[in-house]
């Protein structure tokens, strides 16, 4: 049975999709529509009554192949692939609240969930609060009568911020209101929100999922009832998974576990030695004992991830010069891949926030992101050593 497989059985082996020929790959449906040779067949399709498909902008067999596998992989009744991972997000966060309903979510997150609770849902009638911080208390300082969601991103992004999931989601659920996870960060390898109390859980499968740094795209994982409403969202607003994209997910997720236990090593060698550096002011990694979060990240996480931030003495200026001195690390947006990608938060990947809400939120002109990659890691460590002597 596939639910007792282990992490990368399943990730390999999960996920059903029909081909006459048994290839071992799995095929690429690449087709936008399917034919059907009666009048009723095509009303049983139209109605999602199965066997069959009838467009891919509803399904297509290998997005549906993969949606299975991440559904397994994190503990969920079903899950829906998307075009990326705002298409998963702003999905899933319109399928739970309507107009006249209220949200939570930290200010400190990815820069685009930020603009979509700080700009697009109050523009559609929901009325939002971006915390200061990603507590428990935080968010529950923050409830209303009419709260409906709140959100949850952990760790978050840029600062590496732990948030207890189980925590939220349980208070959540004693307003009947909704805890949506965004683990990106994280991965299914790495922690699975939905056994946690979570309602749903979304990827950017763009990152760790797809890995490779070649696919962009997106996932919702919850209950099955979820995700039917969250369809809706999807095929109407356009925001599909496309077949070959979904086939490059599949094959990213083969090698997830591989790559997460190497980039979850490296990284917490990367941090130690940051901690260590005397250029470095601050390190943000849940992996280091000093990390606030530590001990609800060693909870609730089977490994700390491959992400972690950090500050360059003297603010700005020092902060640039080593970034741009960095030779194996890219300097890149978006994270999770093979290779490891440096950002400058403060004036690349969280610009369009408001100076002030990142100050608040702890984003400093000198910090700089790291993605950690699947290089030697003796190789990073050097690659930051020299690039910290031009600080």
């Amino acid at each position: 049975m596939s639910k007792q497989w282990g992490f990368t059985t399943k990730a390999i082996h999960g996920g059903k999709m029909p081909d006459v020929h048994k290839a071992v790959a799995p095929p690429i449906y690449q087709t936008a529509t399917f034919y059907y040779d009666t009048a009723e067949e095509g009303a049983r399709l139209g109605q999602e009554i199965p066997p069959g498909y009838i467009y891919t902008r509803w399904a297509n067999p290998t997005t549906r192949a993969l949606e299975e596998k991440v559904a397994l992989l994190e503990s969920g009744e079903d899950a829906l692939a998307t075009s990326s991972g705002m298409g998963a997000v702003s999905a899933a966060v319109l399928t739970a609240v309507k107009p006249g309903d209220h949200a939570v979510a930290p200010s400190a997150i990815y820069q685009a969930t930020y603009q979509l609770f700080a700009d697009i849902l109050p523009s559609y009638g929901v009325q939002t609060t971006l915390i200061p911080d990603s507590s428990t208390d935080a968010y529950e300082r923050a409830l209303r009568p009419n709260t409906k969601l709140l959100f949850v991103e952990t760790p978050n992004n840029p600062m590496l911020g732990i948030t207890e999931i189980e925590a939220v989601a349980a208070l959540a659920h004693t307003r009947g209101a909704a805890a949506i996870a965004d683990n990106t960060w994280a991965t299914p390898y790495n922690q699975t929100p939905l056994t946690l109390g979570a309602d749903v859980v979304v990827h950017s499968a763009t990152k760790y999922l797809g890995g490779h740094h070649d696919v962009t795209a997106g996932v919702i994982v919850g209950r099955a009832e979820f995700i039917k409403r969250a369809k809706r969202q999807v095929r109407i607003f356009g925001a599909t998974a496309d077949p070959f994209g979904a086939w490059l997910v599949i094959r990213g997720l083969a090698t997830l576990a591989l790559r997460v236990e190497r980039q979850n090593a490296s990284a917490r060698r990367v941090a130690e030695f940051l901690a260590g550096h005397q250029k470095v002011s601050k390190v943000y990694y849940p992996g280091l004992a000093a990390h606030p979060g530590h001990a609800v990240a060693r909870r609730q996480m089977r490994g700390f991830g491959g992400m972690l931030s950090f500050e360059v003495k003297g603010g700005y200026a020092p902060g640039v010069r080593a970034f741009e001195a960095l030779q194996v690390c890219k300097r890149a947006t978006s994270l999770g891949g093979i290779s490891t990608l440096v950002s400058h938060p403060a004036g690349i990947s969280s610009v369009q926030m408001p100076k002030d809400v990142r100050e608040a939120a702890g984003i400093a002109e000198g910090l700089i992101r790291v993605s950690v990659g699947i290089e030697d890691a003796e190789d990073l460590l050097n690659d930051f050593e020299q690039a910290l002597r031009q600080a």
